[in-house]
């Protein structure tokens, strides 16, 4: 098979590679569509993400959608042929956390594309059966990509308890802005703001959940008035967290999405006098099901966020997309299924 692999930063080289076996209890998956992530571009451009370091040849891509072609021992045969959107993460599902019910914190997660586990960016993955969803045929190949950037939105509107009539804060209008303010408003939230400094991201972010749109220095004063009830920060920027932060009603949520500086600092008497509540977002818990509902329903909107489409030769251009101001989401089209194909 094909596969786009990372040799060094910033070098894609394609290789040819054995097509993977399906194990026990897994699938053999023909990638359709796979969505660049801002996770991604960091690995090209930098090498690492924090911890998580490139030290050898890595297939990078996690957001992904395909159609099962093969079946290891233990899965009904009668899967084969469906079309399915696949949750990256393999927990141990042994360890304290995974026994919790907090699989998303696993030390021993396997996540596609995370150093030095191999993603998506090539014909053929695996993936434990239950990890793989399927999708009916009027949600598309890209759509069902994109339900894993919709599942970090998912978990942010989970974490910061949204309810009906809330108002919402977001910073970043860039994809997963527009995944959390989405999210947000299916959860009910009658007021969502999001502020960035890109006058087109602002312009675009009302067709996807948004209610305002303000810049972060023009409208600062309106900004730091909202007394929102939850702020979900998307940009990393220690500037706009503390505004966020101004921003949330006391007893209100703040809710880290954004990958930033390593460190900030924050004022610890005003969270602890007005008790705020300040938690991380990382990845997600059995969010699929819900997306592809909210998909289907089309209270979520996926499709319309694709900004560029790149076949597999050409994923190099696709994890410099970001430097236009214009592009929203670029997605890697490899092989569409026979059913629901993107346009």
């Amino acid at each position: 098979m094909r596969a786009s692999v990372l040799v060094g930063k910033g070098v894609i080289e394609m290789q040819e590679r054995p097509v993977p076996a399906p194990g026990d209890g897994e699938v053999l998956v023909r990638v359709a569509s796979v969505g660049v992530c801002g996770s991604d571009v960091h690995y090209y451009k930098e090498g690492r993400i924090g911890d998580y370091v490139v030290e050898q040849p890595l297939v990078l891509g996690h957001e992904v959608s395909g159609l099962v072609v093969d079946v290891g021992r233990g899965v009904d045969e009668s899967r084969v042929g469906e079309r399915v959107a696949i949750d990256p993460q393999r927990p141990c599902r042994h360890c304290r956390a995974c026994k919790a019910g907090r699989s998303n914190l696993c030390p021993f997660m396997e996540f596609y594309a995370t150093p030095p586990h191999d993603g998506t960016f090539c014909d053929y993955v695996t993936a434990p059966s239950d990890q793989a969803y399927l999708v009916p045929d009027s949600l598309s190949d890209d759509s069902a990509a994109l339900l894993e950037p919709l599942s970090v939105g998912l978990w942010a509107a989970h974490k910061a308890s949204i309810g009906p009539g809330d108002r919402v804060l977001v910073a970043g209008a860039g994809p997963i802005g527009a995944m959390v303010a989405q999210a947000v408003r299916a959860r009910g939230a009658s007021d969502v703001v999001v502020t960035d400094f890109v006058d087109s991201r602002r312009e675009r972010i009302t067709s996807f959940g948004a209610t305002r749109a303000l810049h972060p220095v023009a409208d600062a004063a309106e900004i730091a008035a909202l007394q929102a009830d939850a702020f979900v920060d998307c940009s990393g920027a220690t500037p706009a967290v503390l505004s966020g932060l101004t921003a949330t009603r006391s007893g209100g949520t703040v809710v880290l999405v954004g990958l930033g500086a390593e460190q900030m600092p924050l004022p610890v008497q005003e969270i602890a006098s007005r008790e705020l509540n300040i938690t991380g977002v990382f990845r997600y818990i059995d969010t699929w099901p819900r997306g592809i509902a909210l998909t289907t329903a089309g209270t979520v909107h996926l499709d319309d966020m694709v900004t560029a489409r790149y076949p597999l030769e050409q994923v190099e251009d696709a994890l410099n997309a970001d430097s236009d101001p214009l592009s929203m989401k670029a997605v890697v089209v490899l092989t569409p299924t026979t059913e629901g194909a993107s346009a």
